[in-house]
């Protein structure tokens, strides 16, 4: 079982080496470290890469030094990945940045609509109307992102549904949309257990959007988005139970 979705704190996760350690402890046969990063030149996300400190794009060379001393203790297969934040008017820059590091794959993910992180309370305050426009907007740069082209792996398709505030508005159109996109790209969706201890208790896709993917013959992989040795090690075993009842296929990046 590979684990595509880590993070260290190369981004906002733990230490690097007990990542590994957890993966290996937990049983599986490679891990991916898909650290956090934004290549964006829009100001307000400049302004948020300072505050919060997500520079992959400045040290990922380092981190990659790292990986290969890493490979030669572990006997596991250490990924070198990213996830990077995608929206449309970002695509140069995102381009140009993975065509220079040359990542082992990329992880594309939206996180943002109104220039809000989908996370924040912000949206509580909206109306029925402007929450329902919100997560409009966050299906279609899903499936922007997947016809881009740019990325071999999208996380997370419903992370909205994170968001008590947008909780509910998905509908079986934007599914479809999303599963459309992805049944003519090279980019395949994972099965996220990143929320799967919390509050929202379900996997990312949903059974009702796994089940659109299947009907479209949407294949997975596999991401923990662990960001602690603790979480990787309780959600190792969750995600193999729920690969065994999803109804679709599972496939190893080709990497």
């Amino acid at each position: 079982m590979y684990d595509y979705h880590v993070h260290s704190s190369y981004s906002d996760g733990e230490f690097l080496e007990g990542m590994v350690e957890a993966a290996a402890d937990a049983g599986l046969d490679g891990v991916g470290f898909a650290d956090h990063c934004n290549v964006s030149e829009r100001e307000h996300l400049k302004r948020y890469k300072k505050r919060f400190g997500f520079n992959l794009d400045l040290t990922y060379e380092r981190r990659r030094d790292a990986i290969e001393e890493l490979r030669e203790e572990y006997d596991l297969r250490i990924f070198d990945a990213v996830e990077v934040d995608y929206h449309p008017a970002d695509e140069a820059e995102i381009r140009a940045f993975l065509a220079e590091a040359d990542f082992d794959y990329a992880v594309g993910s939206v996180h943002e609509v109104e220039e809000a992180n989908v996370h924040w309370d912000y949206f509580a305050d909206r109306t029925d109307e402007q929450q329902r426009a919100a997560v409009d907007e966050y299906f279609d740069r899903v499936v922007a992102l997947v016809e881009s082209g740019l990325f071999d792996v999208a996380a997370h398709l419903d992370i909205v549904e994170r968001n008590p505030a947008l909780r509910g508005y998905a509908t079986s159109d934007h599914y479809e949309a999303v599963a459309a996109a992805l049944a003519d790209s090279k980019t395949v969706p994972e099965l996220n257990a990143g929320r799967i201890q919390a509050d929202y208790g379900e996997f990312h896709p949903g059974p009702d959007f796994l089940s659109v993917l299947a009907e479209h013959d949407v294949s997975v992989t596999v991401g923990s988005d662990a960001h602690s040795p603790r979480e990787l090690r309780e959600r190792v075993p969750i995600l193999s139970d729920g690969l065994d009842a999803a109804p679709l296929d599972v496939v190893e990046l080709s990497v």
